[in-house]
Formats: structure tokens, C-alpha cells, sequence
């Protein structure tokens, strides 16, 4: 037996170092590393199961080719060589004959190692192709609101909460997605400080905060800005660092704050004014008040205001001077990586865009050339983008040749041409940087590829050379690229020495005291003339959104979807204990909104809009508010009753950043049975 220092490279902020315990070529065994201070010796619910995940029996072992209609699963096996010369032959007919904008690569963050991650799509960058624009499924919103906000730095040190004297979790369930932030989390709350969720639903983490604020889904800003009103109002800000370190504040304060008095935010919020002064009070008595921000109130139609209202909050206060204090979206952007040199090894500076968001759309209407090749890695876009049921449809078509690299059989795969079996992260060499901490691992492969898996790194590579892309990128080795992604680095990241990690022990990049800006003005840009110049408010403010006002009045409950415990989305689906403690794909309405539908816990309920109807299994709490349906996780159609939630959600892109507007839908819930 062995034991391997590996790191994780699920989809999460916390990129833990593990453990792998090996025996005779299978993990055995995976644990925290008790030597990486943020991972703190334990690994999540979910990431304890991997060893599971590595050695599942419902992983796919051989390359295939369709042999039935799209979508219907019927594949039958053949060989690498044969898949490899399929797909060469396909690829250089259809550049032949529309040019190679009619081939789309789409991988995205299933696998964290930035090799693994970004040589896909760089392998497209070069051949000229038409490139996704991707993170506009997840991030993009959030990051690009923060970036003309404050720039593109990250923010606080998480392991700085615990000198924090208030910590306030906005929109971000720790125990579902930031589980070693809430380990040091508490360590502060052992010296009394208090912990305030604001979330619409009562996730675990707000059942176990000193207090839980159950916001109106998409008000956020509203109750940033009166929070700031509040502290004007009693005289609680720091003029001094406002004066310093901030560029609008005064026309901010002049124009758009009055309007946020505590009973209009109460009336926008469903909170009680009394709760909004509280909350006020406690933020401008606290000197070093930590804001963990979640992404998933920006993704909704107005969420890059939401962003940037609450993004400046730690300015008003001076905590963004104080270690302790600030505010934490990503800490990526202080990582400054040349992940380029993967990313865009050659090809043309410019060429069609297609966003993450839209692939349903794109793959139906995209025209002069229309999409006639598609290679999907790391990604399951038939559950996770909007319109699901549109992605379906264009996956459909018998004129798009489909290629998916996938460890198991998903949604996705199931409408491909030819499935290529991917190997885990456990099977890869890698280089990893945290985007919810400040440290960066390199990591060896801990057993042999399994089955005839591949690396997306090999694959890629593979590729590359039959159709005659020579990049270096796609001849050298991981060891012989590593080096590539420090040059240009500058402060933290560029002290360190790439050779130095070759041994798996994770490094810190330690950011700077206090927080830094990087937007044109040095400052903090509560006014931002890149959104004024794209006839965006360009000072925080809410206002009600005319398109959800009119939904609201076709359908009575509003969509809230938030990762779950077990099955967050489909990357922890090939593990059964996982799929089974979290249960059958499920939603959650109060029990007013269960009684005036006759609806009963344990039902089967039929979720329907002029999109799109879904079956799940029905669960009645009061963990959310009347006027809200909660659909925890993404899971497969195949799991569900029938569908899966994001055929609900459309396509519409969000304020600033052309992001998701998932929780910007609007439906209603009947008896499984009345709808048959």
C-alpha cells in the first residue's frame, strides 16, 4: 500500500489537498490533507466517496459509436483507433466545406487541474473554430460585476475569519459548497462573533448561524442599499476611507441611497424593519466584518447590481482596510496565471462567440456556417444549461456530429455520435489553484488510468497532431508546461518557483494586507463609466425587472435553485451511496403553497411554465417562504420522474456579464396524476 498527496479537482472553491490510499492499483481510501491548513486533515461528504467514484461499475470502459436514434443510449463499443479516425475525418470534411467556425469545443470546469481544464478548448482556439464563451453558466455575472467594482483582484483571505468580529454568509450555503470556511468559521464564533445568513431558503448553514434573514429572492441589492442608508443615516461610515480608496460615493449618496429608507427595503424584501436595522446596526458597529459572497444571487436578471451593492459594502464601513474584514466573491483574480499559454496557444485574436448560456439556441439557429461539429468534455449542458429541452433538441440533430469525453454515460453523452471514456482527476497529473482560497498544489496521478480511459491532456494532445496543430503546448509534457503558467506573474504568484511544486506540497500565495483595486481609477468604482457607456446604472441601485414583474403575474411561484448536499450536480452522480443519501430528485414548497393545492409531502408533482413540465418528488417544509419552489441540485433527467429543472429556466442573460438567469423563472406545481 501507498499513500499519494493529491489535490481535488471537483467544481469548488475550496480545492482541498487529499490523501490517496493505494493498494495493487485501486484507491482504497481518500482523506484531507492534515498538513494543508485550509483543508485541515477532512475531505467533504461527497469527495470521502471518490475512491467510489474512481472505481465505479457504471463507468464507461471503451470508446463507442452510435448505433440508434440521438438520445436514446444505444452505442455499441469499438476502439481508439477507429473512434480517433471517425472523428478526423469528420472534423477535416466539415472545415472543408463550412470553414472551421462550423466546429464548436465546449469544456468547461468538471475537472479543476488548469492542464486538464483549458487544453480542450485551446486545441479549438488554435484550429480557428467557433469558441464558447464560457463561465456564463455559473460565474460570469458575478466576476465580471465584481471585476468593474473593484477589479480583477480577489478578495479577503479566508482564513483571515477568524480575526473577524461579524461574519454575514450572503446567498452562499457554506456546508453545501465552502465547508473548510465554515471550519474556521467557527473558530471565530468560539470568541462570540456572530454569524448572519441572508438567503431566501433556511439551508443548513442558516439553521446553524446565530441568525438566519430570509430574503425575497433577487432583492439583495435592495437591502445592501439600506443598509447603507442606515449608516449614513446614524453617521456609521468611514469617511476617511470612502474619501481614499473610493470613486462615486458622494453622487451615490446623493442620487440613489434616499430612496432605500428601512420600510421601502422591508417592502422589497419581505424583511420586517426592525430585522433591517438590526442588521445595519451590527455591520457599522463591527470594525472587521467578513462578507462571504455566493454566486448564486447574481444569476437572475438584475444579479450584477446585486454584486456590486453588496460588493461595496466593506467600503462604506472601512473594512476592506482591516484584515478580518472585506468581502470574499473568488480569489482567483490575485492569482495572475499565464493559463494563456494553454488557453490560446495560436489562432485568430477574434473570431464567433458562443455563449455557454445559449448553446440550445446557437445549435438550432446558428447560421453562415451553422454548428456541424460539437465536442463536449467536462461538461453536461443537457442539465446544466438554460432551455435544457432546447440543448436537447439541438443535440438531436442528425447533421451535427457530436464527440463526448466523459467518464460515465450522462444526459449529454447519450446524444453523441462517439463517447470517448475519460479518466477522473485521481488518473491525472495537474497543476491546481483554489478559487475560494490562496494555494496552489501540484499533483501527481494517483493510480493508472482505469478501463481504456483517457486525460482530456492526452486527448487533446492526440488530436492536436492529426489535424496538424504543432503548437508546443501540444508536445510537451505537464512538468515541461508548468513553468509556462508563471511567466508575466507578478507579486505573490511570481515569488513562487514552479519547480518547487513538483513535490505536492500545496504553496500560498498570500495576498496583499488589506485589500487592493485594480479598476482604471485605483479605487473602489461605486460609479463605473463602462456601465454608464453601456447604458447601465452606473452606481448599485435595484429596480423592479419589467420581464420578471410580468411572469409573476402569468405564474405564482418563483424558482430558487441551490446545490444540495450529496448530488450538487452530475459529476458525484456515478457514485449509488451518494445518489442514495440524498434520495430521489426532489422539490420543497411551504406548506401554505402545499395546502392550496391539496399536495401532500412524498407526492409526485408535475413543475410546469410555458417552457417546459418536470416530475420530481414533493417534500413540504417551511425551509422556504410561500411564493418560492426550491429544486436542490442537478440531476439527471434519468433519475427524475421525468426531465430535469433547467428545461424550466430560459435562456435570457443576465444585467451585466451575459450570465444565467436560473432563478429568474417563474412556474407553478399540480398532482403528478391530474397531469397524466
Amino acid at each position: 500500500m501507498k499513500t499519494v498527496r493529491v489535490a481535488c479537482a471537483h467544481d469548488c472553491p475550496d480545492m482541498c489537498s487529499l490523501t490517496a490510499e493505494v493498494e495493487d492499483g485501486r484507491i482504497t481510501r481518500i482523506s484531507g490533507d492534515p498538513d494543508q491548513p485550509f483543508t485541515a486533515g477532512f475531505a467533504c461528504a461527497k469527495v470521502n466517496r471518490d475512491a467510489e467514484l474512481v472505481h465505479s461499475p457504471e463507468r464507461l470502459q471503451t470508446p463507442l459509436r452510435r448505433s440508434g436514434p440521438k438520445g436514446s443510449g444505444q452505442f455499441v463499443p469499438i476502439g481508439w483507433d477507429e473512434a480517433l479516425d471517425e472523428i478526423e475525418t469528420k472534423w477535416k470534411a466539415i472545415i472543408a466545406e463550412s470553414g472551421p467556425l462550423a466546429l464548436l469545443g465546449y469544456a468547461y470546469s468538471a475537472h479543476q487541474g488548469q492542464m486538464n481544464r483549458h487544453i480542450v478548448n485551446g486545441l479549438f482556439h488554435a484550429m480557428g473554430t467557433s469558441r464558447l464563451q464560457a463561465g456564463t453558466v455559473c460565474d460570469s455575472c458575478c466576476e465580471t460585476a465584481w471585476d468593474l467594482t473593484l477589479g480583477p483582484v480577489g478578495g479577503a483571505d479566508p482564513e483571515s475569519v477568524v480575526e473577524s468580529d461579524l461574519v454575514i454568509a450572503w446567498g452562499c450555503d457554506l456546508m453545501a459548497v465552502n465547508v473548510h470556511f465554515w471550519a474556521k468559521l467557527e473558530v471565530a464564533r468560539k470568541r462570540g462573533v456572530q454569524v448572519v445568513v441572508i438567503d431566501p431558503r433556511r439551508s443548513r448553514t442558516a439553521a446553524s448561524a446565530d441568525w438566519h434573514l430570509p430574503i425575497r429572492i433577487g432583492t439583495d441589492a435592495a437591502l445592501a442599499l439600506g443598509i447603507v442608508h442606515i449608516l449614513v443615516r446614524d453617521g456609521l461610515c468611514d469617511r476617511d476611507y470612502l474619501a481614499a480608496n473610493t470613486l462615486g460615493f458622494e453622487p451615490w449618496e446623493r442620487e440613489i441611497v434616499p430612496r432605500f429608507t428601512p420600510a421601502h427595503v422591508s417592502q422589497v424584501t419581505g424583511l420586517p424593519v426592525a430585522d433591517i436595522e438590526k442588521l445595519a446596526a451590527m455591520y457599522g458597529a463591527a470594525k472587521r466584518s467578513f462578507i462571504r459572497i455566493g454566486e448564486g444571487m447574481t444569476r437572475l436578471a438584475r444579479g450584477g447590481q446585486a454584486l456590486r451593492a453588496v460588493a461595496t459594502l466593506p467600503a462604506v464601513t472601512g473594512a476592506y482596510g482591516r484584515r478580518g474584514g472585506g468581502a470574499l466573491l473568488l480569489t482567483a483574480g490575485s492569482m495572475d496565471f499565464n493559463f494563456s499559454s494553454v488557453r490560446k496557444p495560436s489562432g485568430p485574436p477574434a473570431t464567433r462567440l458562443v455563449n455557454q448560456s445559449l448553446l440550445g439556441r446557437e445549435l438550432l439557429d446558428m447560421k453562415d456556417p451553422p454548428l456541424r461539429g460539437l465536442f463536449i468534455a467536462a461538461n453536461n449542458p443537457a442539465v446544466t444549461c438554460p432551455e435544457a429541452g432546447k440543448v436537447r433538441e439541438g443535440l438531436s440533430r442528425e447533421d451535427l456530429f457530436t464527440v463526448v469525453h466523459d467518464p460515465f454515460m450522462t444526459d449529454t453523452a447519450a446524444y453523441a455520435d462517439i463517447v470517448l471514456p475519460s479518466t477522473t482527476y485521481l488518473e491525472t497529473e495537474d497543476f491546481y489553484r483554489g478559487y475560494g482560497n490562496y494555494y496552489m498544489q501540484y499533483a501527481p496521478a494517483a493510480i493508472e488510468p482505469q478501463g481504456q480511459s483517457w486525460s482530456n491532456f492526452r486527448l487533446a494532445q492526440e488530436l492536436a497532431r492529426r489535424m496538424g496543430v504543432t503548437d508546443p503546448i501540444f508536445s510537451k509534457s505537464q512538468k515541461e508546461i508548468l513553468p509556462e503558467f508563471f511567466k508575466g506573474s507578478t507579486g505573490a504568484v511570481a515569488a513562487v518557483d514552479p519547480a518547487s511544486l513538483f513535490d505536492g506540497v500545496p504553496v500560498k500565495a498570500a495576498p496583499p494586507e488589506g485589500q487592493s483595486f485594480a479598476t482604471p481609477s485605483g479605487k473602489l468604482e461605486i460609479y463605473c463609466q463602462a456601465l454608464a457607456n453601456q447604458g447601465v446604472s452606473p452606481m448599485p441601485d435595484w429596480q423592479p425587472d419589467e420581464q420578471e414583474q410580468a411572469d409573476a403575474a402569468k405564474w405564482p411561484l418563483r424558482l430558487l435553485t441551490a446545490p444540495s448536499y450529496f448530488q450538487p450536480h452530475t459529476a458525484f452522480s456515478g457514485v449509488s451511496f451518494l445518489r442514495r443519501r440524498e434520495g430521489e430528485p426532489f422539490c420543497v414548497i411551504h406548506p401554505e403553497e402545499a395546502s392550496r393545492r391539496g399536495l401532500e409531502s412524498g407526492a409526485k408533482v408535475r413543475l410546469f411554465n410555458e417552457r417546459a413540465a418536470i416530475g420530481l418528488r414533493l417534500k413540504v417544509a417551511d425551509d422556504v417562504q410561500p411564493g418560492v419552489i426550491l429544486v436542490p441540485g442537478q440531476r439527471p433527467g434519468s433519475e427524475a420522474i421525468d426531465g430535469t429543472v433547467n428545461m424550466l429556466c430560459s435562456d435570457r442573460l443576465t444585467d451585466i456579464g451575459e450570465g444565467a438567469c436560473y432563478q429568474s423563472t417563474f412556474l407553478d406545481v399540480e398532482a403528478w396524476e391530474r397531469s397524466a
